[in-house]
């Protein structure tokens, strides 16, 4: 399929060819900040039927950059290909996607979900928005939980054991960076916790295997958009970090970071229980609510894991300093709060 890996190549012909629409104009302006790839909003003018405005995701600009992001292009890609339409949660529409063969280039054409607003990962979500969210989530999970075809995705990969051993490698010196980096900021409660969670995380990602699904990986809210009426329906976009797990991981991993440590505390136990209502109504019936609800306690460890990877990879800048500080303090709250470590 047609794959544009720049904006100049998103012209009126080579929109039409895609879209089978008539497009005559084209106006694209960048949004976004870009530090995986490149995103535009592109206002179109053309016959009936052609979509007034679409976001348009590429990668990024620096050549040197795609070919290690390429396993991130090719899970977006292949998300909206082989994966959406098979999941209730509600995410952008995707009018084009294509993907080069070695994935170093490919094209997003997107629903634009404008007037609907980012959510704000410092400032958290209120339980109303949390609320809608895990019914959300509830819909990616519950149509293919447990479902033995995800196995057959080539893309969508299972950690195995040999992937535990280098995660552990990997995230015991992230944390010492981390640690450091945020030395003076970064309570000893803290610091004590993110260590002593990279002691177990090894295990921890290979446990409690039996149920799986498709995890979002990066379910928060900078990653939502939210109504600005105020209304329920939530969009979950940047797919990049899908994986097969334990689909609570996402759960977990949102309102642990997603939510200030005192609303969480006091909303979880009603959140956890709407996001296991709306699963039984996808027919997940035999998973019982406790049993959700340790999972969720034994998922926290999702927090400090994205949170350190996160910051570790990705590119420097204040406000990312500011939110994965907040999101590695919420999560190691929860941690010690729910117990997480005593279950591993």
């Amino acid at each position: 399929m047609s794959v544009v890996d720049t904006p100049e190549g998103l012209t009126a012909p080579w929109l039409s060819e895609v879209l089978g629409t008539e497009v005559s104009q084209v106006v694209c302006r960048p949004v976004g900040s870009g530090q995986i790839g490149a995103c535009y909003r592109l206002e179109l003018t053309g016959a009936p039927g052609t979509p007034r405005s679409l976001v348009a995701k590429l990668p990024a600009r620096d050549e040197a950059s795609r070919a290690f992001l390429s396993p991130a292009y090719r899970t977006e890609v292949s998300f909206y290909r082989d994966l959406a339409h098979t999941v209730e949660a509600r995410v952008p529409v995707c009018h084009h996607g294509a993907i080069s063969e070695d994935g170093t280039a490919f094209t997003l054409l997107l629903e634009d979900a404008s007037p609907a607003v980012q959510g704000d990962q410092l400032a958290g979500c209120s339980p109303a928005q949390a609320a809608a969210a895990v019914v959300n989530l509830a819909g990616l999970h519950g149509p293919r939980w447990c479902d033995p075809t995800l196995l057959d995705l080539p893309w969508l990969g299972a950690v195995g054991e040999e992937d535990a051993r280098s995660l552990g490698e990997i995230f015991a010196p992230a944390v010492e960076t981390f640690v450091e980096r945020f030395a003076g900021r970064l309570s000893d409660t803290d610091a004590r916790t993110l260590r002593d969670t990279a002691d177990r995380v090894a295990a921890w990602v290979l446990a409690r295997s039996e149920r799986f699904g498709p995890v979002h990986g990066d379910y928060r809210p900078d990653n939502l958009l939210f109504p600005p009426d105020g209304g329920s329906e939530v969009i979950a976009v940047d797919w990049q970090t899908l994986s097969l797990g334990h689909p609570v991981r996402d759960l977990s991993f949102f309102l642990g970071t997603g939510l200030r440590p005192e609303d969480r505390a006091a909303c979880e136990r009603d959140l956890v229980s709407r996001y296991h209502t709306a699963l039984t109504g996808y027919g997940v019936d035999d998973y019982g609510l406790q049993e959700c609800f340790d999972d969720y306690r034994f998922a926290a460890v999702q927090g400090p894991l994205i949170t350190v990877l996160g910051c570790a990879y990705g590119t420097p800048t204040d406000r990312g300093d500011r939110m994965f500080l907040t999101m590695a303090r919420r999560s190691c709250a929860m941690i010690r709060e729910l117990g997480t470590l005593d279950l591993i």
